[in-house]
């Protein structure tokens, strides 16, 4: 396949995004269809599309009247949490390559209905997790991969982002995250920092995460935002959020690796997915981007000392990294976005599988709901489903490629 046909569902912020990047960059790709609940959203993106193409896609407001056209051969899905996996399954049922943007799972049902789809109608899904593409990550990936840290035994990261703004006007801003942190309480976002860490950690490939246990903080930072700056008289001023302002979640892996997430996005700070990845010979620390492998970096005296990570750059950086700093790194979450939307797409044309599959998307999603479980019962300890039905144990052959993410493939890719 030369030209992929694609369709947009969800076309707010995010996915406004993402058809920026595919009209600027991707000549190779074909806006066919638009979709989202609010016409001024549908018509600010079809006049772009013909702005920049010179063609009318087709536009609605239902998205079932895309899944019959046969002028669709993939479909993004950028709308709202809690409508991704319904939306999922429909395309997958009408044989469309899916993408999902990212965000957690309302059910574990939910979750088992995406695995059974995929494997009822072989018809791919990708979450589009843009952090594991992420020049830093794939730089840990690399290093992982050879052998740099030796064995893993600890990870962590977290969404900490100072959203309160966002939440407080959901309401004015049509914005879905509101109502999720009324009525939740757990870790809704955790893929940012899941993605990536997975992927290290080899899950679902080799290893997999079998137990949780999470726990939040009060809720108290949304409301003093919402009385300071809309005032008391705000029907959000006084009330009672269900979502904790800190959410901390603790996983454990089949080969005893810990994984530490942090949801942290209702009180003032600076943005940080706080990464972390510690091995018996090697140290990682996102935050002032620090480092440190045994026997090679300096002592003072009997301490160790922390590297400035950058100077690792030269050495270890992924492979597609270095492709792409020299065919030029275009826009979106400091390139990232192309990246990923590229491996969704480029699978679509040579019709494989995704690098992000439908055993990732489901497994990462989980987390959320189990998060909601675990807090629920007082921060009992919480079963991961194996999505994968034992197959964890021994996968077959990951699909080699520039996006690959389970191995580093060699130059003929780049």
């Amino acid at each position: 396949m030369e030209k992929v046909n694609l369709a947009f569902v969800g076309l707010s912020k995010r996915g406004a995004s993402l058809l920026n990047i595919v009209l600027d960059t991707m000549d190779d790709i074909n806006v066919t269809a638009l979709c989202d609940v609010y016409q001024d959203r549908v018509d600010e993106a079809c006049d772009k599309v013909f702005k920049k193409r010179s063609i009318m896609p087709f536009k609605t407001l239902d998205y079932k009247e895309l899944l019959k056209r046969s002028d669709i051969d993939a479909v993004i899905v950028a709308t709202s949490w809690e409508t991704h996996a319904s939306i999922c399954i429909d395309f997958m049922k009408a044989g469309i390559y899916t993408a999902t943007e990212v965000g957690g799972a309302s059910s574990i049902e939910e979750a088992w209905d995406l695995v059974r789809t995929y494997e009822v109608t072989g018809t791919p899904l990708m979450m589009l997790e843009n952090c594991c593409y992420g020049k830093t990550e794939l730089t840990v990936l690399n290093m992982v991969k050879q052998g740099i840290f030796g064995e893993l035994i600890h990870a962590q990261g977290g969404y900490q982002h100072d959203l309160r703004e966002e939440v407080a006007c959901g309401v004015e801003n049509r914005h879905y995250r509101l109502n999720n942190y009324m009525h939740r309480n757990g870790d809704l976002y955790p893929t940012h920092q899941l993605g990536p860490i997975a992927k290290w950690l080899s899950v679902n490939r080799g290893n997999r995460m079998i137990s949780l246990t999470s726990m939040a903080s009060k809720s108290r930072g949304i409301n003093d935002w919402v009385r300071r700056h809309k005032g008391e008289d705000d029907p959000l001023a006084n009330f009672d959020f269900a979502q904790g302002d800190i959410v901390t979640t603790m996983i454990k892996c089949a080969h005893g690796e810990t994984i530490l997430l942090i949801h942290d996005t209702s009180l003032p700070r600076p943005y940080s997915r706080g990464n972390r990845l510690q091995g018996t010979r090697a140290i990682w620390l996102e935050d002032n981007m620090s480092f440190h492998i045994d026997g090679v970096s300096p002592r003072k005296g009997w301490d160790h000392a922390w590297e400035p990570f950058e100077q690792y750059y030269k050495q270890y950086k992924h492979p597609i990294w270095k492709w792409y700093e020299e065919k030029g790194v275009v826009a979106g979450h400091d390139g990232m976005d192309y990246l990923v939307l590229r491996a969704f797409l480029e699978s679509v044309m040579a019709r494989t599988d995704t690098p992000i599959d439908a055993y990732d998307t489901a497994t990462w999603m989980s987390i959320t709901s189990l998060s909601e479980d675990s807090i629920a019962m007082g921060s009992l300890p919480v079963a991961i489903p194996d999505f994968t039905g034992g197959r964890w144990i021994n996968r077959k052959a990951p699909i080699e490629g520039r996006y690959c993410l389970d191995k580093i493939c060699d130059s003929k890719y780049y």
